[in-house]
């Protein structure tokens, strides 16, 4: 299992005071037994919330920018000796426009 990141640490902290402090508003906790599960609760959505930062992150497709060489097609010249040959170039291609 990789180190959890700076930033998560903080999203999981985080978590865990402003959820637990919710819950013992709401919740008008008056005895330990309570408060001690609420609090448990709140370790547990925090540990929650660090652990699958990095899921979330992965899961999504990368993001290539707009304009860069990895999307755009090879086209050739007007006027070249290549021009024959473009009625056969996308011929197996992948299409971007749907």
């Amino acid at each position: 299992m990789p180190r959890p990141t700076p930033a998560q640490l903080a999203y999981g902290s985080a978590t865990v005071i402003v959820s637990t402090f919710a819950l013992l508003l709401v919740s008008q906790a008056r005895s330990a037994l309570w408060v001690g599960i609420i609090a448990v609760a709140g370790l547990l959505l925090g540990l929650l919330v660090a652990v699958t930062g990095p899921f979330a992150r992965t899961a999504r497709a990368p993001h290539t920018p707009r304009g860069s060489r990895a999307v755009r097609a090879h086209r050739p010249r007007a006027g070249t000796a290549a021009r024959a040959s473009a009625g056969t170039a996308g011929v197996g291609e992948h299409s971007f426009h749907g």
